[in-house]
């Protein structure tokens, strides 16, 4: 299914936020979620399921200021 990731169109099989994080390459990574806008905490994300045209955006944090 095609859904927009970070701005960015991408096709992905997962139908969890998880699983779509797996298959992105964020499986270890420490992240912070939205998905269309909401925020979904680490424990939810499994939960989580997506469908065609979701936003996502996947956010790492940064050090130094």
């Amino acid at each position: 299914m095609k859904i927009d990731v970070n701005g960015e169109a991408r096709e992905i099989a997962a139908e969890t936020l998880a699983a779509a994080l797996v298959e992105l390459g964020w499986a270890d990574a420490r992240v912070a979620t939205a998905l269309n806008g909401n925020f979904v905490p680490k424990g939810a994300r499994a939960d989580t399921v997506i469908s065609p045209g979701d936003r996502l955006e996947v956010l790492a944090p940064m050090q130094g200021g």
